[in-house]
């Protein structure tokens, strides 16, 4: 099973509540770029570079955002890729959320760090904002969906998310669930094989096969 992070193994978007930190028309902005980009309207790349230079997230920002990510877990997440994992179900994470904050996450679900696909960001000295890893395709609408087809998973392969990057795994993987516990897209669930509100949900597509 291949998990996005933001608003679907948790109820944040990362890039959002960084950007709400900054208030004003800078939360707004990010806000409603990150919902164009999720609907399928614009592709990620045409906003992922320009969020991250409007909100400059400091070292100690990724540090409060990764304890965010492990408050806002799904309800029943933690026990059911518990679950999983030990009926041996290979769980992975596939994000375009910031690797620094979703590591400490992975370590406490037990999801080893070769599992987990996320995007780098650097800082200086300091600890400020420098830049991102602009070559990760994880910045891209399609970089999903490239990144999963170039790893050895193990099949059938059942891909979850909220979003339209989520969406396009659906070219790789056998089968891709809509989650819809935190944000419902109605563009994304019209193309899912599956709905799932919550991780109960997940589990019954799971145990009934794909």
């Amino acid at each position: 099973m291949v998990l996005d992070v933001d608003s679907t193994l948790c109820g944040i978007e990362g890039i959002d509540w960084l950007a709400a930190r900054r208030g004003g028309d800078v939360a707004e902005r990010v806000a409603l770029e990150t919902e164009m980009s999720m609907r399928g309207e614009i592709p990620l790349e045409a906003v992922y570079g320009r969020r991250l230079s409007l909100v400059k997230p400091s070292r100690e920002e990724i540090r409060l955002l990764a304890e965010l990510y492990q408050k806002s877990l799904a309800e029943g997440a933690v026990e059911f890729i518990s679950k999983w994992s030990q009926g041996g179900i290979v769980v992975a994470l596939l994000t375009g959320g910031i690797r620094q904050a979703i590591l400490p996450l992975a370590m406490r679900l037990g999801i080893p760090e070769d599992r987990v696909q996320a995007v780098d960001i650097q800082f200086d000295d300091v600890g400020s904002y420098v830049g991102f890893d602009h070559t990760s395709p994880l910045t891209t609408a399609m970089g999903k969906r490239d990144i999963l087809a170039s790893l050895s998973l193990p099949r059938p392969m059942l891909t979850v998310g909220d979003g339209s990057t989520d969406l396009a795994t659906r070219d790789v993987a056998d089968a891709f669930a809509a989650f819809t516990g935190f944000a419902a897209r109605g563009p994304v669930m019209r193309h899912a094989d599956f709905i799932a509100a919550s991780f109960n949900d997940l589990d019954a597509i799971v145990t009934n096969g794909i």
